[in-house]
């Protein structure tokens, strides 16, 4: 759980921007879209082998530049 403590004389904007600041650093906001649908076993694995075959696509171009 993502908690920030405001000061005294801290502004509420600056404390929701070092908010959301921590949230991000958590993953919280990608977890949540993860989460948002149910994903069957089929398409969870179809969808980590699209994620390693782009990983193996990159690291080739990579090498060739």
């Amino acid at each position: 759980m993502t908690q920030i403590s405001v000061g005294e004389n801290e502004g509420i904007e600056s404390a929701l921007r070092r908010f959301k600041r921590e949230v991000s650093k958590a993953g919280i906001f990608s977890d949540i879209k993860k989460h948002r649908h149910f994903e069957t076993p089929l398409q969870k694995d179809k969808r980590k082998a699209k994620e390693v075959a782009r990983s193996k696509r990159y690291r080739k171009r990579s090498r060739l530049q």
